[in-house]
């Protein structure tokens, strides 16, 4: 500590190489043979951005390890999407097939995931950037901020059907549900209420390392 602030490192943050590396890794192996070129660009598109801001930011602003983990497992989910579409993910076979199910569920993974993963990531910028420290009031704007991130996405999938017509049905990812949207939204919703509910307390552990500002009752 310097005059009671937290130290920054000009030096690459070796987590942020991890998970850059990792992802790396896998966008090489998943841009080999996806099963369809454009949707693999469209579903690994935010973890292309993402590489790049976590790069430039790390050493003025260094994340939470715990976001970090959980940026890069989101980022393997897109990544794994990008690869087979979401309808067609291995994993969500078995999973279908297990629970008896009458769809791949990968594609909700993917939207409940769209909602817990970025809440955690509004959290610690509306508590380190912002310093707002109300529990309440934090709580709601985490959860109104995922749910307006999970609507941009649902209008961004309009868009493309839009643009691309039946092209856009892979990344749409609809599975013949036409409630599909609604319950994206809905599970993007139960992300966030669940990431703040199971991980507050960790979470709070691990920023009060980088010189967060105390949470208020």
């Amino acid at each position: 500590m310097n005059g009671g602030q937290p130290l920054r490192s000009t030096r690459p943050d070796s987590r942020v190489l991890a998970v850059c590396a990792v992802w790396m890794l896998a966008l090489v192996l998943s841009g080999v043979t996806p099963y369809d070129r454009l949707t693999w660009f469209m579903e690994v598109l935010p973890v292309l951005i993402a590489a790049p801001l976590l790069w430039l930011t790390a050493g003025r602003f260094p994340l939470t390890t715990l976001l970090l983990a959980l940026i890069a497992v989101h980022g393997l989910i897109l990544i794994a999407g990008g690869a087979y579409t979401y309808a067609r993910v291995p994993a969500g076979f078995w999973v279908q097939e297990w629970l008896g199910l009458a769809r791949n569920p990968y594609d909700r993974l993917g939207h409940f995931a769209q909602g817990f993963v970025p809440a955690m990531v509004a959290r610690e910028l509306l508590i380190r950037v912002f310093g707002i420290a109300q529990r309440r009031l934090l709580f709601f704007l985490v959860v109104a901020i995922a749910l307006a991130i999970s609507a941009f996405y649902e209008l961004i999938e309009w868009w493309a059907a839009l643009l691309m017509g039946a092209d856009a049905t892979d990344f749409l990812g609809t599975q013949g549900d036409v409630w599909d949207t609604q319950w994206d939204m809905f599970l993007a919703l139960c992300g966030a209420i669940l990431a703040q509910l199971v991980l507050e307390g960790w979470h709070d552990r691990q920023m009060a390392f980088v010189g967060s500002p105390v949470r208020a009752p």
